[in-house]
């Protein structure tokens, strides 16, 4: 598989790669040079994986919106 670099420095990740990688619209890629090669790695946003691992209550918001206030407050000083 190859793929052209155009005169901005861009270029198409062929499709093969993009499926057997999963890499979608938006996904982050790191590149690296290993040996005078260049790897690419595509950069997993594992952020939702985390979902409900923190509990909350339904919160107060006037309360939150007055500590955050107190709490800058007390930095600037």
């Amino acid at each position: 598989m190859k793929s052209t670099v155009t005169a901005k420095y861009q270029t198409t990740i062929p499709k093969a790669v993009r499926d057997s990688l999963g890499i979608t619209v938006s996904d982050a890629l790191e590149w690296t040079v290993e040996r005078g090669k260049v790897v690419v790695y595509p950069l997993r946003n594992d952020f939702l994986k985390h979902g409900n691992t923190v509990k909350i209550g339904p919160g107060d918001i006037a309360r939150d919106i007055r500590l955050a206030r107190e709490l800058r407050v007390e930095t600037l000083k």
